[in-house]
């Protein structure tokens, strides 16, 4: 019972104390809307996603949540 106790405190010690950010999300500038509500944003460029829209009804539009100086911000932060 008194290891299953301590194991159980560093648990909520670890979770309380890995606060940081995580930065591994990545947000493209493009997104791909196809007909029946499908949607995918991980295109770096219109190309890609006009070449990946050819031919099955869908367009491409910018990404409204893509916010091109994350990385460099994120960068900045770490130093």
């Amino acid at each position: 019972m008194r290891s299953f106790l301590v194991a159980l405190a560093l648990s909520v010690i670890g979770l309380v104390v890995d606060v940081a950010p995580s930065g591994a999300e990545i947000t493209y500038p493009w997104c791909a809307q196809y007909r029946r509500d499908g949607r995918n944003c991980g295109f770096s460029t219109l190309e890609q996603c006009q070449a990946t829209v050819s031919g099955n009804g869908g367009y491409c539009e910018q990404n409204a949540l893509y916010q091109p100086n994350a990385k460099s911000d994120l960068r900045r932060l770490r130093r």
